[in-house]
């Protein structure tokens, strides 16, 4: 991996953390409007943005979250198996406007990961929290869609990291 884009995966995973400790309190349980999950958006224009968010998404686990290794585990898994799925689909949808719904509801649909965690580490019913997880975690990705367009159009998110 080059230095530019380490470098870069860097600065995602450190602003996926400060993000996310902004609204803690929100982004955590079964409701979570974890405004940090729009930067998932970044791997409809580059797959090597994967690292920088899975990063984020461990370190803020590691460093806010009141659930430890469940978190680390699940958390984790959940943002590396999505992202993954997504860079597969990518390869099939083409524009990212249409990438970024295919993520959106990739997202969405795997939230169930995060509903077996919180059923597991507090027994809260699986359902019903997916059912939360879901429509919280689709809010946030489709809110995302236009702020990531807008962000793209002033920083180049394709052309920020190098193939």
């Amino acid at each position: 991996m080059k230095i530019k884009t380490m470098a870069v995966n860097a600065v995602i995973a450190a602003l996926y953390l400060a993000v996310t400790a902004i609204i803690a309190p929100f982004g955590y349980m079964n409701i979570q409007f974890r405004v940090s999950e729009m930067f998932n958006h970044l791997v409809v224009f580059n797959k090597k943005y994967l690292v920088g968010i899975v990063l984020g998404v461990f370190v803020s686990n590691l460093l806010m979250s009141t659930l430890g290794w469940y978190d680390l585990t699940f958390g984790v898994a959940h943002s590396l198996i999505s992202l993954s799925i997504t860079v597969v689909l990518c390869k099939f949808v083409k524009g990212r406007v249409k990438g970024m719904v295919a993520n959106t509801i990739v997202f969405t649909m795997t939230m169930f990961i995060i509903a077996i965690e919180l059923k597991l580490a507090l027994g809260f019913p699986f359902w019903l929290t997916y059912a939360t997880l879901a429509i919280s975690e689709f809010a946030v990705m489709i809110v995302g869609i236009p702020i990531m367009n807008a962000l793209n159009k002033r920083i180049d998110f394709s052309r920020l990291i190098e193939d």
